[in-house]
């Protein structure tokens, strides 16, 4: 073998074994992070630029996404890199190159930057994963299924109170769980990590409530819930002391959103047919079939 046909054939697997610690970083213990923010993340001047931009603003600037002035987009992180393709951190070269080809395809300002342009762009991207969205944007309220269609979790599948879901729907869930354990996101010592505490909704004691919290359009209570399908679930991610898995106070979403849990979901959710409302990260619809 001639020696510069060995330096290639070198250079060949030491690439080769750089995407293979890459990938694997991003599986089980890797999870936690989840970010690649060394080999293959850099890029060009323009692109370092962008970096540095997207880095201040992760948590410097004031983003309103979803109607609530929140500071820093880091929240939002995980999904944004998952949509534009990309393992490289929020704060690479890589990501702002990634985060610009995909403005590009979608008639942006090709800058990199994350900002309100790109996170409404983002936004409707995700909401227009979920075909409840679609038909309320038709002004549709779907009608609650039959209770023959539901069926009921098992034990262990919740947080103490029996849910229920359409039954397809439940086994899709428990085909992701399962999967979910098997790589590691789920300890031995968090079992209950995953598990449902809420799915169908009656319609009427759903009203009942969004009433007594006078917050029936808000973000928190709708008056016309995903959950009165019986294919929206909430799944349990934690959350900081002294709060509860559904509190959305800002600190509270980000630690779900930097679990390894939300980021398996967030790579293989849609593998089981399941999409986030994004900014619930426990809130998940599965779209295997109408709502």
């Amino acid at each position: 073998m001639s020696r510069s046909l060995r330096n290639a054939v070198l250079l060949l697997l030491g690439l080769g074994l750089a995407l293979t610690l890459g990938s694997c970083a991003t599986r089980r213990g890797g999870e936690a992070e989840g970010w690649r923010a060394g080999l293959f993340c850099g890029g060009d001047e323009g692109a370092r630029e962008a970096a540095r931009l997207n880095a201040d603003g992760l948590t410097g600037v004031t983003v309103n996404v979803f109607g609530r002035p929140e500071q820093g987009w880091a929240l939002y992180a995980p999904q944004i890199a998952e949509t534009i393709e990309t393992r490289c951190a929020p704060q690479t070269p890589a990501f702002a190159a990634a985060l610009a080809r995909w403005s590009a395809r979608h008639g942006l300002p090709a800058s990199g930057v994350v900002d309100s342009a790109s996170l409404t762009a983002l936004k409707i991207t995700w909401q227009a994963r979920r075909p409840f969205v679609t038909l309320r944007g038709q002004g549709i309220c779907p009608d609650p299924p039959p209770d023959s269609v539901l069926a009921a979790t098992g034990p262990g599948e919740d947080l103490g109170k029996s849910v229920r879901l359409r039954q397809r729907a439940l086994w899709a869930y428990r085909r992701m769980v399962a999967d979910a354990r098997r790589d590691g996101v789920i300890p031995p010592d968090q079992p209950q990590l995953l598990a449902l505490f809420s799915g169908y909704r009656d319609p009427a004691a759903d009203a009942a409530r969004c009433a007594a919290q006078a917050n029936c359009l808000g973000l928190v209570r709708a008056a016309c819930s995903a959950h009165r399908t019986g294919l929206a679930l909430d799944l349990n991610l934690g959350s900081l002391p002294g709060l509860t898995v559904d509190n959305s106070a800002d600190a509270n979403r980000l630690f779900q959103t930097q679990t390894p849990a939300y980021r398996w979901l967030v790579r293989n959710a849609a593998r089981y047919g399941f999409v986030n409302y994004v900014f619930e990260p426990w809130h998940w619809e599965w779209t295997g079939e109408a709502p």
